[in-house]
């Protein structure tokens, strides 16, 4: 690799560590036949992740880390005293092939700082892909980040390249955002998510590839004061309304020289954790955010345990519930039963009345979720009530935790 290709990759690979919505998850099964280069057939996309949660799978890089916006909390501001750099599409082009040919990447995910305009940035972008799909005959994955001031159609050529857009809340409240990224406005992200939703529900309703893997956001945590709670409440107002994909959570980092209105450490990583946990009982157990929310105090998660064990010690008064005889909604609130456990116990209990052993059988383990059902052999009773329940299992969680 040329000496002044690799400088640019360093910085610029280094720059876009921040952006946490990079996974690959939903990209249509592709193959590129023989004259073509790339595939995500078969084994799909695949992903491994360094310890701050960089998603390494895929070429994750930045066009140019210029920007002529001053976002406070971001290290690329035009006010920020960073090394910079800058690709050109061919370089971009290039690396993406040579990389992927050497089985380091199986796709593409490509962002950049705002250079002359919103539109021209958009342009670049759209070029790469499109130099990518047509000129080079690239079948892998590609992941484009959208700059929501460019032009509609800017936008909407971006979606006939690219598997998934996505485009940055980066902030859960409007205030949050008018205080810290002046330059940018909820209105106008909120416009370029409608866009592309509606795009991509055309395009399926047609037949045609619009953004197959749909589109996702990111919040920062932990900038602007926001509460859990908040941050959830834009999350889910997010997946109603916009039908993204996935909402993802960053926990907020410290930068060089930065203002004094940033925190001066980031929140505990283990915040990061619970949003993803309370985000996957959202989309997928059927939760609401005042109920995940209850399960802490002052509209924060509980750091010492799960969200959906946070609330069911907070609503004792619900359980123990028979496995033998609960619907299926209040067995899915039961911590340490995933959703196959309970589709198993629900689909077993049909021929037979269901003891620990069957439930073992079923779930795997019991630690968590012993106290919280009754079974044909085994009825907890009142012991839901003793005053050392929750030690008991921050205990048994923070052991499981070491394995």
């Amino acid at each position: 690799m040329d000496e002044a290709v690799a400088r640019k990759l360093r910085v610029l690979a280094d720059a876009a560590k921040y952006d946490a919505s990079c996974a690959s998850s939903g990209a249509p099964k592709r193959s590129a036949g023989r004259d073509g280069i790339g595939s995500t057939d078969k084994v799909g996309i695949c992903h491994s992740y360094t310890p701050d949660g960089r998603c390494v799978s895929l070429l994750k890089v930045l066009l140019t880390n210029y920007c002529l916006f001053d976002c406070v909390y971001c290290v690329n501001r035009r006010s920020s005293n960073v090394q910079r750099a800058r690709f050109s599409v061919n370089e971009i082009v290039d690396l993406t092939i040579a990389f992927y040919k050497r089985n380091y990447i199986e796709g593409l995910f490509l962002s950049s700082g705002i250079i002359r305009s919103p539109d021209y940035t958009m342009e670049q972008l759209v070029l790469v892909a499109k130099t990518l799909r047509q000129e080079r005959g690239y079948r892998g994955y590609i992941h484009l980040k959208t700059i929501p001031e460019a032009s509609p159609w800017l936008i909407e050529q971006a979606g006939l390249w690219a598997d998934r857009l996505s485009v940055n809340l980066e902030l859960p409240t409007d205030e949050g955002l008018a205080r810290l990224a002046p330059e940018k406005t909820a209105t106008t992200i909120r416009s370029a998510m409608g866009q592309m939703r509606e795009r991509i529900a055309q395009g399926r309703a047609e037949g045609r590839s619009f953004s197959p893997a749909g589109q996702s956001t990111q919040l920062i945590v932990g900038a602007d004061g926001a509460s859990d709670e908040a941050i959830l409440q834009t999350s889910a107002g997010l997946y109603e309304s916009y039908d993204l994909r996935r909402v993802y959570y960053s926990a907020f980092s410290p930068i060089p020289d930065s203002s004094a209105v940033l925190p001066s450490r980031s929140p505990p990583l283990q915040r990061e954790n619970r949003l993803y946990q309370a985000d996957w009982l959202l989309r997928h157990y059927g939760f609401a955010v005042d109920e995940i929310a209850s399960g802490g105090e002052g509209g924060m998660l509980d750091l010492d345990v799960d969200p959906k064990l946070a609330w069911a010690l907070k609503n004792r008064h619900r359980f123990p519930v028979d496995v033998n005889l609960a619907d299926r909604e209040m067995l899915l609130r039961v911590p340490g039963l995933g959703k196959r456990a309970v589709d198993k116990i629900v689909a077993t209990r049909r021929h037979a009345r269901l003891g620990l052993k069957d439930l073992t059988r079923l779930t795997g383990t019991l630690k968590r979720a012993r106290p919280f059902l009754i079974a044909d052999d085994h009825h907890p009773g009142r012991s839901l009530d003793a005053l050392d329940l929750r030690p008991r299992l921050v205990e048994a969680e923070a052991q499981m935790s070491l394995f």
